[in-house]
């Protein structure tokens, strides 16, 4: 028995852009596409994430510019125990207030204290412009871990977008393609019925 030595295959990274005499020109272009959709979903995908990204911190910075906090006083007296929660107890509970907005009229309305607060206790609550209660704006990690996530899903989303693109025209090259050959089979194919 004779041994052979061990053959190595090489892999070829690039084989679209190899040259071959029987490469057509629909494997030029599909090459062509390979690398469009590539660049386009990478490029794209991190010029759109970062803009969402930004865009997100922009609006979140805005809104934490347009309110402000002001000293509200305890209307009535707040429930001695939190009410209880499917994932445990809550540590504050409702309560009335009452402020004063920048305008000078008196609003009331109900936020969130700790429980077994006394009537007339002072405490800090969030308002906008026209001096409604809002929520407290997000924090500073909060919005950046906000606007990092929404870039990042923006990304995402629009490479998987050029992807699908990228796909559906290599799918109507590989139909014309078929298409190219059952003309040239029906042209080419020995009559008769018989082959």
């Amino acid at each position: 028995m004779v041994r052979t030595g061990r053959t190595r295959v090489r892999k070829v990274w690039w084989w679209r852009w190899r040259r071959n005499p029987l490469r057509r020109r629909s494997d030029r272009l599909e090459a062509w596409l390979l690398l469009a959709t590539w660049t386009l979903a990478l490029l794209g995908g991190l010029l759109a994430g970062a803009g969402a990204a930004a865009g997100m911190d922009d609006d979140l910075a805005a809104r934490r510019a347009s309110l402000h906090t002001v000293s509200a006083v305890l209307v009535g007296k707040g429930v001695r125990t939190a009410s209880e929660t499917a994932d445990g107890s809550d540590e504050t509970v409702w309560a009335k207030v009452r402020w004063t907005a920048l305008d000078g009229s008196t609003h009331t309305g109900l936020t969130r204290v700790a429980p077994g607060t006394a009537a007339g206790t002072s405490v800090i609550v969030w308002t906008d412009r026209r001096g409604d209660l809002v929520r407290a704006p997000l924090t500073a990690a909060e919005a950046r871990l906000q606007s990092v996530l929404t870039g990042v899903l923006v990304a995402a989303g629009t490479g998987a977008v050029v992807f699908g693109g990228g796909h559906w025209a290599r799918l109507r090259l590989d139909r014309r393609r078929l298409r190219d050959w059952e003309a040239e089979w029906a042209r080419v194919a020995p009559s008769g019925g018989r082959t």
